[in-house]
């Protein structure tokens, strides 16, 4: 992988894991997610309509089919995301999700797009598998399927929940994943309008939560300074990460994006207090190494 990409994927993977502990720290919901798509619309505005003064008449119906398609996906990953967050930690959804999006977005590479994957980016999948593992809980992970907590409910309910949310976020992941690479590789669609086209292109789907103004101007209130912080970030790391296609396979970038593992290991333990730092720190180190793997692979 090319040193400028490199960069630009451990940037954006910061970047990622920040304001995920943003949207956890919200604990908001589909409202949530308008606010931030609302704001990115707003905020962004300037940079993409820059880019489709000049781009823009060039699209077919392939790339605003690809274009709709990613938008769509994303909001799917937005909801499920933080439906996930209502549900059970974020060092137990984030990791999971971060963890099965790469695996299943370089197997789509290697059969979709005709990209290759060597024994050492194999190798890099089994490091990312156990990491995901350890991130997760460790041995008290499985503790924690059969145990209960001080309160009365399960721990295992808990547990559980990350776990079914975080896959399921983790194919969402992987799908637009598949989507926005084939859009800027093969149609070369610029990353800024992927992203900011698609999330105008999404915004529509969400339009009846305006029916419930009372419950939008509530979330309004207590969000708005966490939308915000989305809106900013969300987009800046993700359009690093489509340059960083540009420059390397979509194989190489998905899984070194979840260098993040680190970080908000680090985030999720240190600041929202969800605990076995130690465990998640040694799989976040797994994770690393396997990404290593599938980088060089």
């Amino acid at each position: 992988m090319p040193a400028s990409a490199l960069a630009l994927v451990l940037t954006a993977a910061l970047l990622h894991a920040l304001w995920n502990l943003v949207a956890k720290r919200a604990g908001g919901d589909q409202r949530f997610v308008l606010l931030t798509a609302l704001m990115v619309a707003v905020l962004w505005a300037p940079v993409g309509l820059w880019v489709a003064w000049d781009e823009l008449p060039r699209w077919g119906l392939l790339a605003w089919a690809a274009v709709l398609a990613s938008g769509l996906t994303h909001l799917a990953y937005f909801t499920v995301l933080l439906r996930g967050y209502r549900a059970s930690d974020l060092t137990v959804v984030y990791p999971v999700a971060r963890g099965t999006g790469p695996l299943l977005s370089a197997l789509g590479a290697v059969l979709l797009l005709g990209e290759s994957l060597s024994a050492v980016g194999a190798a890099g999948v089994l490091a990312v598998t156990v990491g995901i593992v350890l991130i997760a809980g460790g041995p008290r992970l499985l503790q924690a399927l059969r145990g209960r907590d001080g309160d009365g409910d399960t721990a295992s309910q808990r547990v559980r929940a990350g776990l079914g949310w975080g896959a399921a976020t983790g194919a969402t992941i992987a799908a637009y994943t598949l989507i926005d690479g084939a859009a800027v590789k093969l149609l070369a669609v610029s990353p800024i309008l992927v992203d900011y086209f698609g999330n105008l292109l999404r915004i529509p789907f969400m339009l009846p939560l305006l029916r419930d103004r009372a419950a939008l101007r509530s979330a309004w209130r207590a969000q708005w300074r966490h939308a915000l912080a989305v809106a900013v970030l969300s987009p800046a790391a993700y359009v690093m990460v489509l340059y960083a296609m540009q420059l390397a396979p979509l194989s190489h970038v998905a899984p070194a994006r979840e260098v993040s593992m680190l970080f908000a290991a680090l985030l999720g333990g240190r600041l929202l207090g969800e605990g076995e730092l130690g465990w998640r720190l040694v799989g976040a180190a797994f994770i690393a190494l396997g990404v290593a793997g599938l980088a060089l692979g």
